[in-house]
């Protein structure tokens, strides 16, 4: 068979001849990338062999998610770390994909490390020194606490409320029973914002009702999800957007902590188990 009288044929955008109307075909842009889990890259047994500080923080660790089933919160301080020690720690913890800040009575940061609910959590002073060097190994870190504390009502009155809010007192109210409901027995609630029809008016006016808390939180995966606590207690903006950066999903939901920042009993389980393959790998001598 001879090939050469065969013509190429291209494909993809710009293959295609133009439409007799002008218009032109647009192409969704595809994710590029995906977070998964990777073994932290440590130097060689022998060049930290000497580093017993680090070897007892990560025997610590060890312990400390092997217990994860029967404590709430485990923490240790790793201000005495020496510089080598405490790199050796950094590179076994790595980052994970959440990141906590908070600007209240409290001013601090976590990152959660590649081993789901394990936080290095570091507290700053006025002048932004560091005062605490945390590890910590929970469900959430200790700074998520501080969205606990705020305003015990929502202020659902219809004083001054602009003419173009439709929609937006009805979900104080909502907000208001649902928090009533959260002191009395717990009760988680969630309010799925992007299912109603709510204007720009609406949305200025909730944020502006129920004011800014001191928790942010930024969960990076597959897409991202943005965690913002209000100025009311356990009230907070939950706001997930995909791959391209566009908004999805938008609620306010009534908890201690969104189920998206918390780690599950089940990720403390596979930490422990990841945690192992790199003492196995790299540290065999941790007691």
């Amino acid at each position: 068979m001879d090939f050469k009288g065969i013509p190429v044929v291209t494909f993809g955008p710009g293959s295609q001849p133009e439409e007799a109307d002008g218009a032109t075909l647009s192409y969704l842009d595809m994710p590029r990338g995906m977070d998964t889990y990777r073994l932290p890259d440590i130097p060689a047994a022998d060049d930290i062999a000497h580093l017993g500080a680090a070897r007892d923080t990560v025997a610590w660790l060890r312990n400390a998610l092997r217990n994860a089933g029967t404590q709430q919160h485990a923490i240790a301080d790793l201000g005495a770390l020496d510089p080598a020690s405490r790199e050796l720690v950094n590179q076994v913890l790595g980052e994970g994909e959440v990141s906590i800040t908070t600007a209240g009575a409290l001013r601090g940061r976590t990152q959660e490390s590649v081993l789901a609910g394990v936080w290095r959590t570091v507290y700053f002073d006025n002048q932004e020194r560091a005062v605490a060097d945390l590890l910590e190994v929970a469900a959430v870190p200790h700074l998520v606490d501080e969205a606990g504390h705020g305003l015990e009502t929502v202020d659902c009155s219809s004083d001054d409320v602009p003419a173009e809010v439709m929609n937006g007192l009805p979900i104080l109210a909502e907000l208001e029973a649902a928090c009533a409901d959260y002191r009395r027995e717990a009760k988680a609630h969630s309010i799925n914002l992007t299912l109603l029809p709510l204007s720009d008016a609406d949305v200025e006016f909730l944020d502006q009702r129920l004011g800014r808390g001191p928790v942010d939180i930024l969960s990076r995966s597959y897409g991202k999800c943005q965690v913002t606590s209000t100025a009311v207690a356990n009230v907070w903006w939950v706001r997930y957007y995909n791959a391209m950066n566009t908004l999805i999903l938008n609620t306010l939901e009534v908890t201690k902590v969104p189920s998206v920042v918390a780690a599950a009993p089940e990720d403390l389980r596979d930490s422990a188990v990841r945690l192992e393959d790199i003492i196995e790998t790299y540290l065999e001598d941790v007691g």
